[in-house]
């Protein structure tokens, strides 16, 4: 029997390429999604070996880019998980931002964070339903649960990809598709580093464990929730903060 296959979106760097790193640890085939860093997608191909299974370019801003990106992975062979991973973190003062710069940060942040994982989710489901079944699993946040001060509009869109991993999860439940997220706190990536530096100390004093996540860290919950053995944890969004909240 062949592995399964699954398409992980902003996999050149970070989570994503950490989450695709550990799924094909795990056996599967993996296919890649990148925006812009060609040169880091390569690198994930490199890791990925054997494993690698298509590498596909799309700028998820576009809303069309989606069920376009699921159709051109799909052609290349069967797809049993899709990881919505891509994301943006755009920090903005909700009052004194300027009109234009806050609707261009609003559109931006709900069309990659939201509106593009629900397009994905709603072709996966389709795609599921006629072939028995499927897995999705969406990367949220901790501040979907918490909030942010300077980030509402990033913290909404995560809350809004929060519930809807669990109410498709109820709604799809009698299809044999299960749908999880993974909220992390802090995670040790490029883009949380911009800026860090001089913040370091301070985030640390608030994580119990001592240190910020790995990218490795989430790769293997992210893998657990797409075996088998985590079947009966849909709807589940599971926290990866180093005990720093929970709710």
């Amino acid at each position: 029997m062949s592995a399964k296959r699954a398409l992980v979106t902003g996999a050149s760097r970070g989570i994503g390429r950490a989450i695709a790193i550990r799924l094909a640890q795990a056996g599967w085939n993996v296919a890649i999604h990148y925006v812009n860093q060609g040169r880091d997608a390569e690198a994930t191909k490199n890791e990925l070996g054997a494993q690698f299974s298509g590498m596909y370019q799309a700028d998820l801003a576009d809303s069309s880019a989606s069920s376009k990106l699921f159709d051109e992975a799909l052609a290349d062979g069967p797809i049993h998980a899709l990881v919505n991973n891509a994301g943006v973190y755009l920090p903005q003062n909700f009052v004194t931002a300027g009109d234009a710069a806050f609707k261009a940060t609003w559109h931006k942040t709900f069309a990659i964070n939201f509106e593009a994982p629900m397009l994905l989710t709603r072709s996966a489901a389709k795609y599921y339903v006629k072939n028995g079944g499927g897995k999705i699993l969406n990367v949220c946040s901790r501040v979907g649960f918490k909030g942010e001060g300077g980030a509402a509009v990033y913290a909404a869109s995560k809350a809004a990809l929060i519930n809807l991993t669990r109410s498709l999860a109820v709604e799809l439940a009698d299809k044999n598709i299960q749908l999880y997220g993974i909220a992390p706190g802090w995670v040790d990536t490029a883009m949380a580093r911009e800026g860090m530096t001089e913040k370091l100390p301070e985030i640390l004093e608030t994580i119990p464990v001592g240190r910020m996540a790995s990218p490795a860290d989430c790769g293997a919950v992210a893998a657990f929730l797409l075996s088998e053995e985590a079947a009966y944890l849909s709807g589940e969004v599971i926290d990866i903060n180093g005990a720093s909240y929970f709710h």
